[in-house]
């Protein structure tokens, strides 16, 4: 499948992303490579494997889960949100 200018424009607008001019051609390749191997991927025959298949011994390795308390983190992540206050994003209302 190939990504050309007028779709490009629609998932510029549904992601609410702005892609320099300079970049749209690349990104135009990109987003048609990385759909043609999912295409590939679609012809495998994986009717006989479970859904919980892994090529990996045991399954996926896993971390140990231990909580961070950092309260500077909320702050460094606001810092580069477009609109935010008292710690919460602030985005456009999208329900009236």
């Amino acid at each position: 499948m190939q990504i050309d200018d007028l779709l490009l424009a629609k998932l510029e607008k549904l992601s609410h992303l702005r892609i320099d001019e300079s970049k749209k051609e690349e990104v135009k390749t990109q987003l048609s490579e990385i759909l043609n191997y999912v295409e590939n991927l679609k012809e495998l025959d994986t009717e006989h494997l479970l859904a919980t298949f892994s090529t990996l011994e045991g399954g996926t390795p896993m971390r140990e889960d231990i909580p961070m308390r950092n309260p500077d983190i909320p702050q460094e992540i606001l810092k580069h949100a477009p609109n935010a206050q008292d710690s919460f994003f602030i985005v456009p209302a999208i329900i009236e």
